[in-house]
């Protein structure tokens, strides 16, 4: 059992969600990032998703497109991604670690030799936002070699016959994007979130996350009534630039405004269940 499966076993048997969160690596720099990564799990992050940075991120609304930008300029690369997880893997062990981007970045380092080194690096799941099914070859086979899980994106748009087809080779858990759209515009109703995650758990046996939308502790505990998880971004990347210099560069709050916001969202996730 990976560290996914495990973190998501563990909580199940807890009766309790899981908090996944979202930041892009290297923003505002590298230092300053490294930080945040090293503080998440005892903040109260079940997950963390580290952002590659990525120069056209089609999925991702402005302020994830600004920290991208951001972590450019402050020299991230996906071997500097990976190096930065490997770094985090000398104090921990346990939480599990994905990296969430795009395609491109990815066959330009080597499809094959990246999941190589994201393994050693101790990486443990990858989720390609603009790779369809129909194009997992040029990635799938090396994933599965590393027991990397390949997570899939299942939007509200994902018919009931596509969904099979959608889910084929997926591990770790399934992303389901909230809103046809891009990340951290607008949110979900419960109504929309209940038919659509119950569409997706009658169609595999993986554990669901909800994200696209998730802003609030409140949000967040909402989803992990309905899913196994809620993955907030954007609000936690709103909270690292409200405390910016006009330059872009990290201020003496910037660590723990960020720190201090997850763990509002984890003790939201945590009493969900609690005061359903």
């Amino acid at each position: 059992m990976n560290r996914i499966a495990a973190r998501f076993a563990e909580l199940k048997a807890r009766h309790r969600g899981a908090l996944v969160t979202y930041l892009q690596a290297f923003d505002p720099d590298r230092d300053t990032s490294a930080a945040i990564l090293r503080g998440l799990p005892a903040a109260g992050a079940d997950l963390i998703e580290i952002g590659v940075p990525f120069t056209d991120p089609a999925a991702d609304g402005p302020s994830i497109q600004r920290a991208g930008l951001r972590a450019l300029a402050a020299g991230a690369s996906m071997a500097g991604v990976l190096a930065m997880v490997r770094e985090f893997r000398e104090g921990e062990r346990d939480t599990p670690v994905v990296l969430m981007g795009y395609l491109n970045p990815i066959i330009a380092y080597g499809p094959e030799r990246f999941c190589r080194d994201a393994r050693a690096a101790g990486v443990d799941g990858l989720i390609v936002v603009d790779m369809p099914p129909e194009e997992a070859d040029e990635l799938a086979p090396y994933a599965a070699e590393q027991g990397l899980d390949l997570i899939r994106l299942i939007a509200p748009t994902t018919g009931d016959a596509r969904l099979p087809f959608a889910l084929e080779g997926a591990g770790g858990f399934v992303y389901h994007v909230a809103i046809a759209g891009i990340t951290g515009t607008r949110s979900a109703t419960a109504e929309e979130l209940g038919h659509n995650i119950d569409r997706i758990r009658a169609a595999t046996a993986l554990p669901v996350a909800i994200g696209f939308g998730i802003r609030t502790p409140d949000q967040a505990a909402a989803a992990v009534r309905l899913a196994d998880a809620a993955v907030v971004g954007t609000a936690l990347v709103d909270a690292l630039a409200a405390t910016l210099d006009e330059a872009g560069r990290a201020g003496p709050r910037t660590v723990d405004a960020v720190l201090d916001a997850v763990g509002a969202l984890s003790g939201a996730v945590r009493a969900a269940r609690i005061m359903a």
